[in-house]
């Protein structure tokens, strides 16, 4: 059985690619570029294709399964850069996977302590051999309350790992867990924003999670709160974001993930100009923390993803039930 890998990077998936398709004795098709009409085609003769976060239109879809594909598998959790409805109308599956809490977790708490002593202004005047205290004073972890919006496995992760700083800690979520509830309080959002002078957003990209941070809930929060996002860019309305940070409502982020970003990162731009105004402005600001969607990103996270992509289209393949389908 053959399988098409989109976006293959050796310098960091081949390894695992080689690795995994041995055990699981499936055949790799190795695409170095993103999906697009120009190399749909190279799928040819394979039961399932293996993509990141580029986006997977309809029409791309169409000339798929018109080739005989039978799955898409994006080695991401989220999906939203995915047409669903038109795998769904031509009847071909779509999964994610998941991959180690830790590594988004173990970042996500690195971000907030960054924030917390202004770790970006810091370092840049360390650059230019500038050592002076003024305006650098920062802020102890354990006088601050920190809001958890998301308690799946990486909420669940964050909330242990911060229980170790001594800070109050609270979370939202629609399903209570149990184990949560050793760590942290589980509160409405509306009390949440309210009382949290740090919210860590850990949700997918979901209706109900968009714009979750936009001038009507930035009004109710703290005057100085901090926020971060490793989740989804949909979960912060951007202009929003940026006029209170300019005001001084907000004291300060640290985004991995931002709005628009889809087709931006995981490229060198550097001598481009990348067409994204807000991220102009927000890369500018000495109070923001910029990453490039790198959360993730670890050996540990990236063994898992692909393994796990791999997995899913062989579980689909041999009919078996696949824990990693969304359609």
């Amino acid at each position: 059985m053959k399988i098409a890998v989109y976006n293959y990077r050796e310098f960091d998936e081949g390894a695992y690619f080689e690795k995994f398709s041995k055990i699981y004795n499936v055949e790799i098709v190795r695409i170095d570029d993103a999906p697009d009409l120009q190399n749909a085609n190279l799928a040819k003769g394979c039961f399932g294709v293996s993509v990141i976060t580029t986006a997977i239109t309809k029409d791309i879809i169409q000339t798929w399964s018109h080739l005989g594909i039978k799955h898409i598998s994006t080695r991401t959790i989220g999906y939203d850069h995915i047409d669903l409805e038109s795998a769904k109308d031509l009847g071909m599956t779509v999964s994610n996977v998941t991959y180690s809490t830790a590594s988004v977790a173990n970042y996500t708490v690195m971000l907030i302590l960054m924030a917390l002593r202004k770790m970006k202004m810091v370092m840049r005047r360390a650059v230019g051999f500038d050592y002076s205290l003024e305006n650098s004073i920062g802020m102890e972890l354990e006088n601050k309350t920190v809001g958890v919006v998301g308690t799946g496995a990486i909420g669940q992760k964050v909330i242990q790992n911060l229980s170790g700083f001594g800070c109050k800690i609270i979370a939202t979520d629609p399903f209570i867990k149990k184990e949560v509830t050793k760590y942290a309080q589980y509160v409405s959002l509306e009390k949440l924003i309210k009382e949290s002078d740090i919210i860590t957003f850990h949700v997918p990209a979901l209706e109900d999670t968009y714009h979750i941070v936009r001038q009507e809930t930035i009004d109710q929060m703290k005057d100085g709160v901090i926020l971060v996002n490793t989740a989804r860019g949909s979960v912060i309305n951007t202009t929003d974001l940026i006029k209170n940070l300019e005001n001084g409502k907000i004291g300060a982020c640290a985004l991995d993930v931002i709005e628009n970003e889809l087709g931006l990162y995981y490229q060198d731009y550097k001598y481009q100009v990348i067409g994204n105004h807000e991220l102009s402005i927000l890369r500018d600001m000495p109070n923001v923390l910029l990453t490039p969607h790198l959360a993730f990103y670890t050996e540990q996270a990236v063994s898992d993803m692909v393994e796990n992509s791999i997995a899913s289209i062989v579980a689909s393949f041999n009919g078996e039930e696949n824990k990693f389908k969304i359609c």
